[in-house]
């Protein structure tokens, strides 16, 4: 019996990047798959699924979480972001991904999205924070590529574009 409810799908509805999703899912599927193989967002990547490299990095209810450490079924009810959802427009970047390209703060681009995901919900609760707190921030992500330098002046460039824009009343 319990073999059979480990294959039972179930109905699952969440809000992602601002638009209702209703898909079955098994009860074993982990949300990172679910995202990417069932609903096709494939901007959240999967990396070490241990939770441990940070790839996978979403945004749930506003916080950042590792996607490959949630089941599909815990997501009922949730308002969840990907990296989708961080352009402002077709063809636009957000002041943080245009920070990362005017930086470079991204070379073979996998660690990337998770990064980015990190960094957002920071930015959105701490917009005053400095080189140490994104530096800490970081922490839990592993990126092969950049050594994080270009990360971080990435970040503290796009929280100082976010400001300016906001002293001059363009947020």
């Amino acid at each position: 019996m319990s073999r059979l409810k480990a294959h039972q799908k179930r109905t699952v509805a969440f809000r992602l990047n601002g638009l209702p999703v209703r898909a079955e899912a098994e009860s074993r599927t982990l949300l990172s798959d679910f995202i990417r193989h069932e609903i096709g967002m494939t901007g959240t990547h999967v990396g070490c699924e241990h939770g441990v490299c940070g790839a996978c990095t979403i945004q749930v209810d506003g916080a950042p979480a590792r996607a490959c450490l949630m089941l599909a079924v815990q997501a009922e009810g949730t308002d969840i972001r990907t990296v989708e959802a961080l352009s402002p427009g077709e063809a636009r970047l957000s002041a943080l991904q245009a920070a990362f390209k005017r930086h470079h703060g991204l070379q073979c681009g996998f660690c990337t999205p998770g990064i980015l995901m990190s960094l957002d919900a920071l930015i959105g609760a701490r917009p005053d924070a400095g080189r140490e707190e994104v530096r800490d921030h970081l922490s839990g992500h592993l990126c092969r590529c950049t050594g994080y330098a270009t990360i971080v002046e990435a970040a503290l460039s796009a929280l100082d574009d976010i400001r300016r824009e906001e002293a001059n009343g363009n947020v």
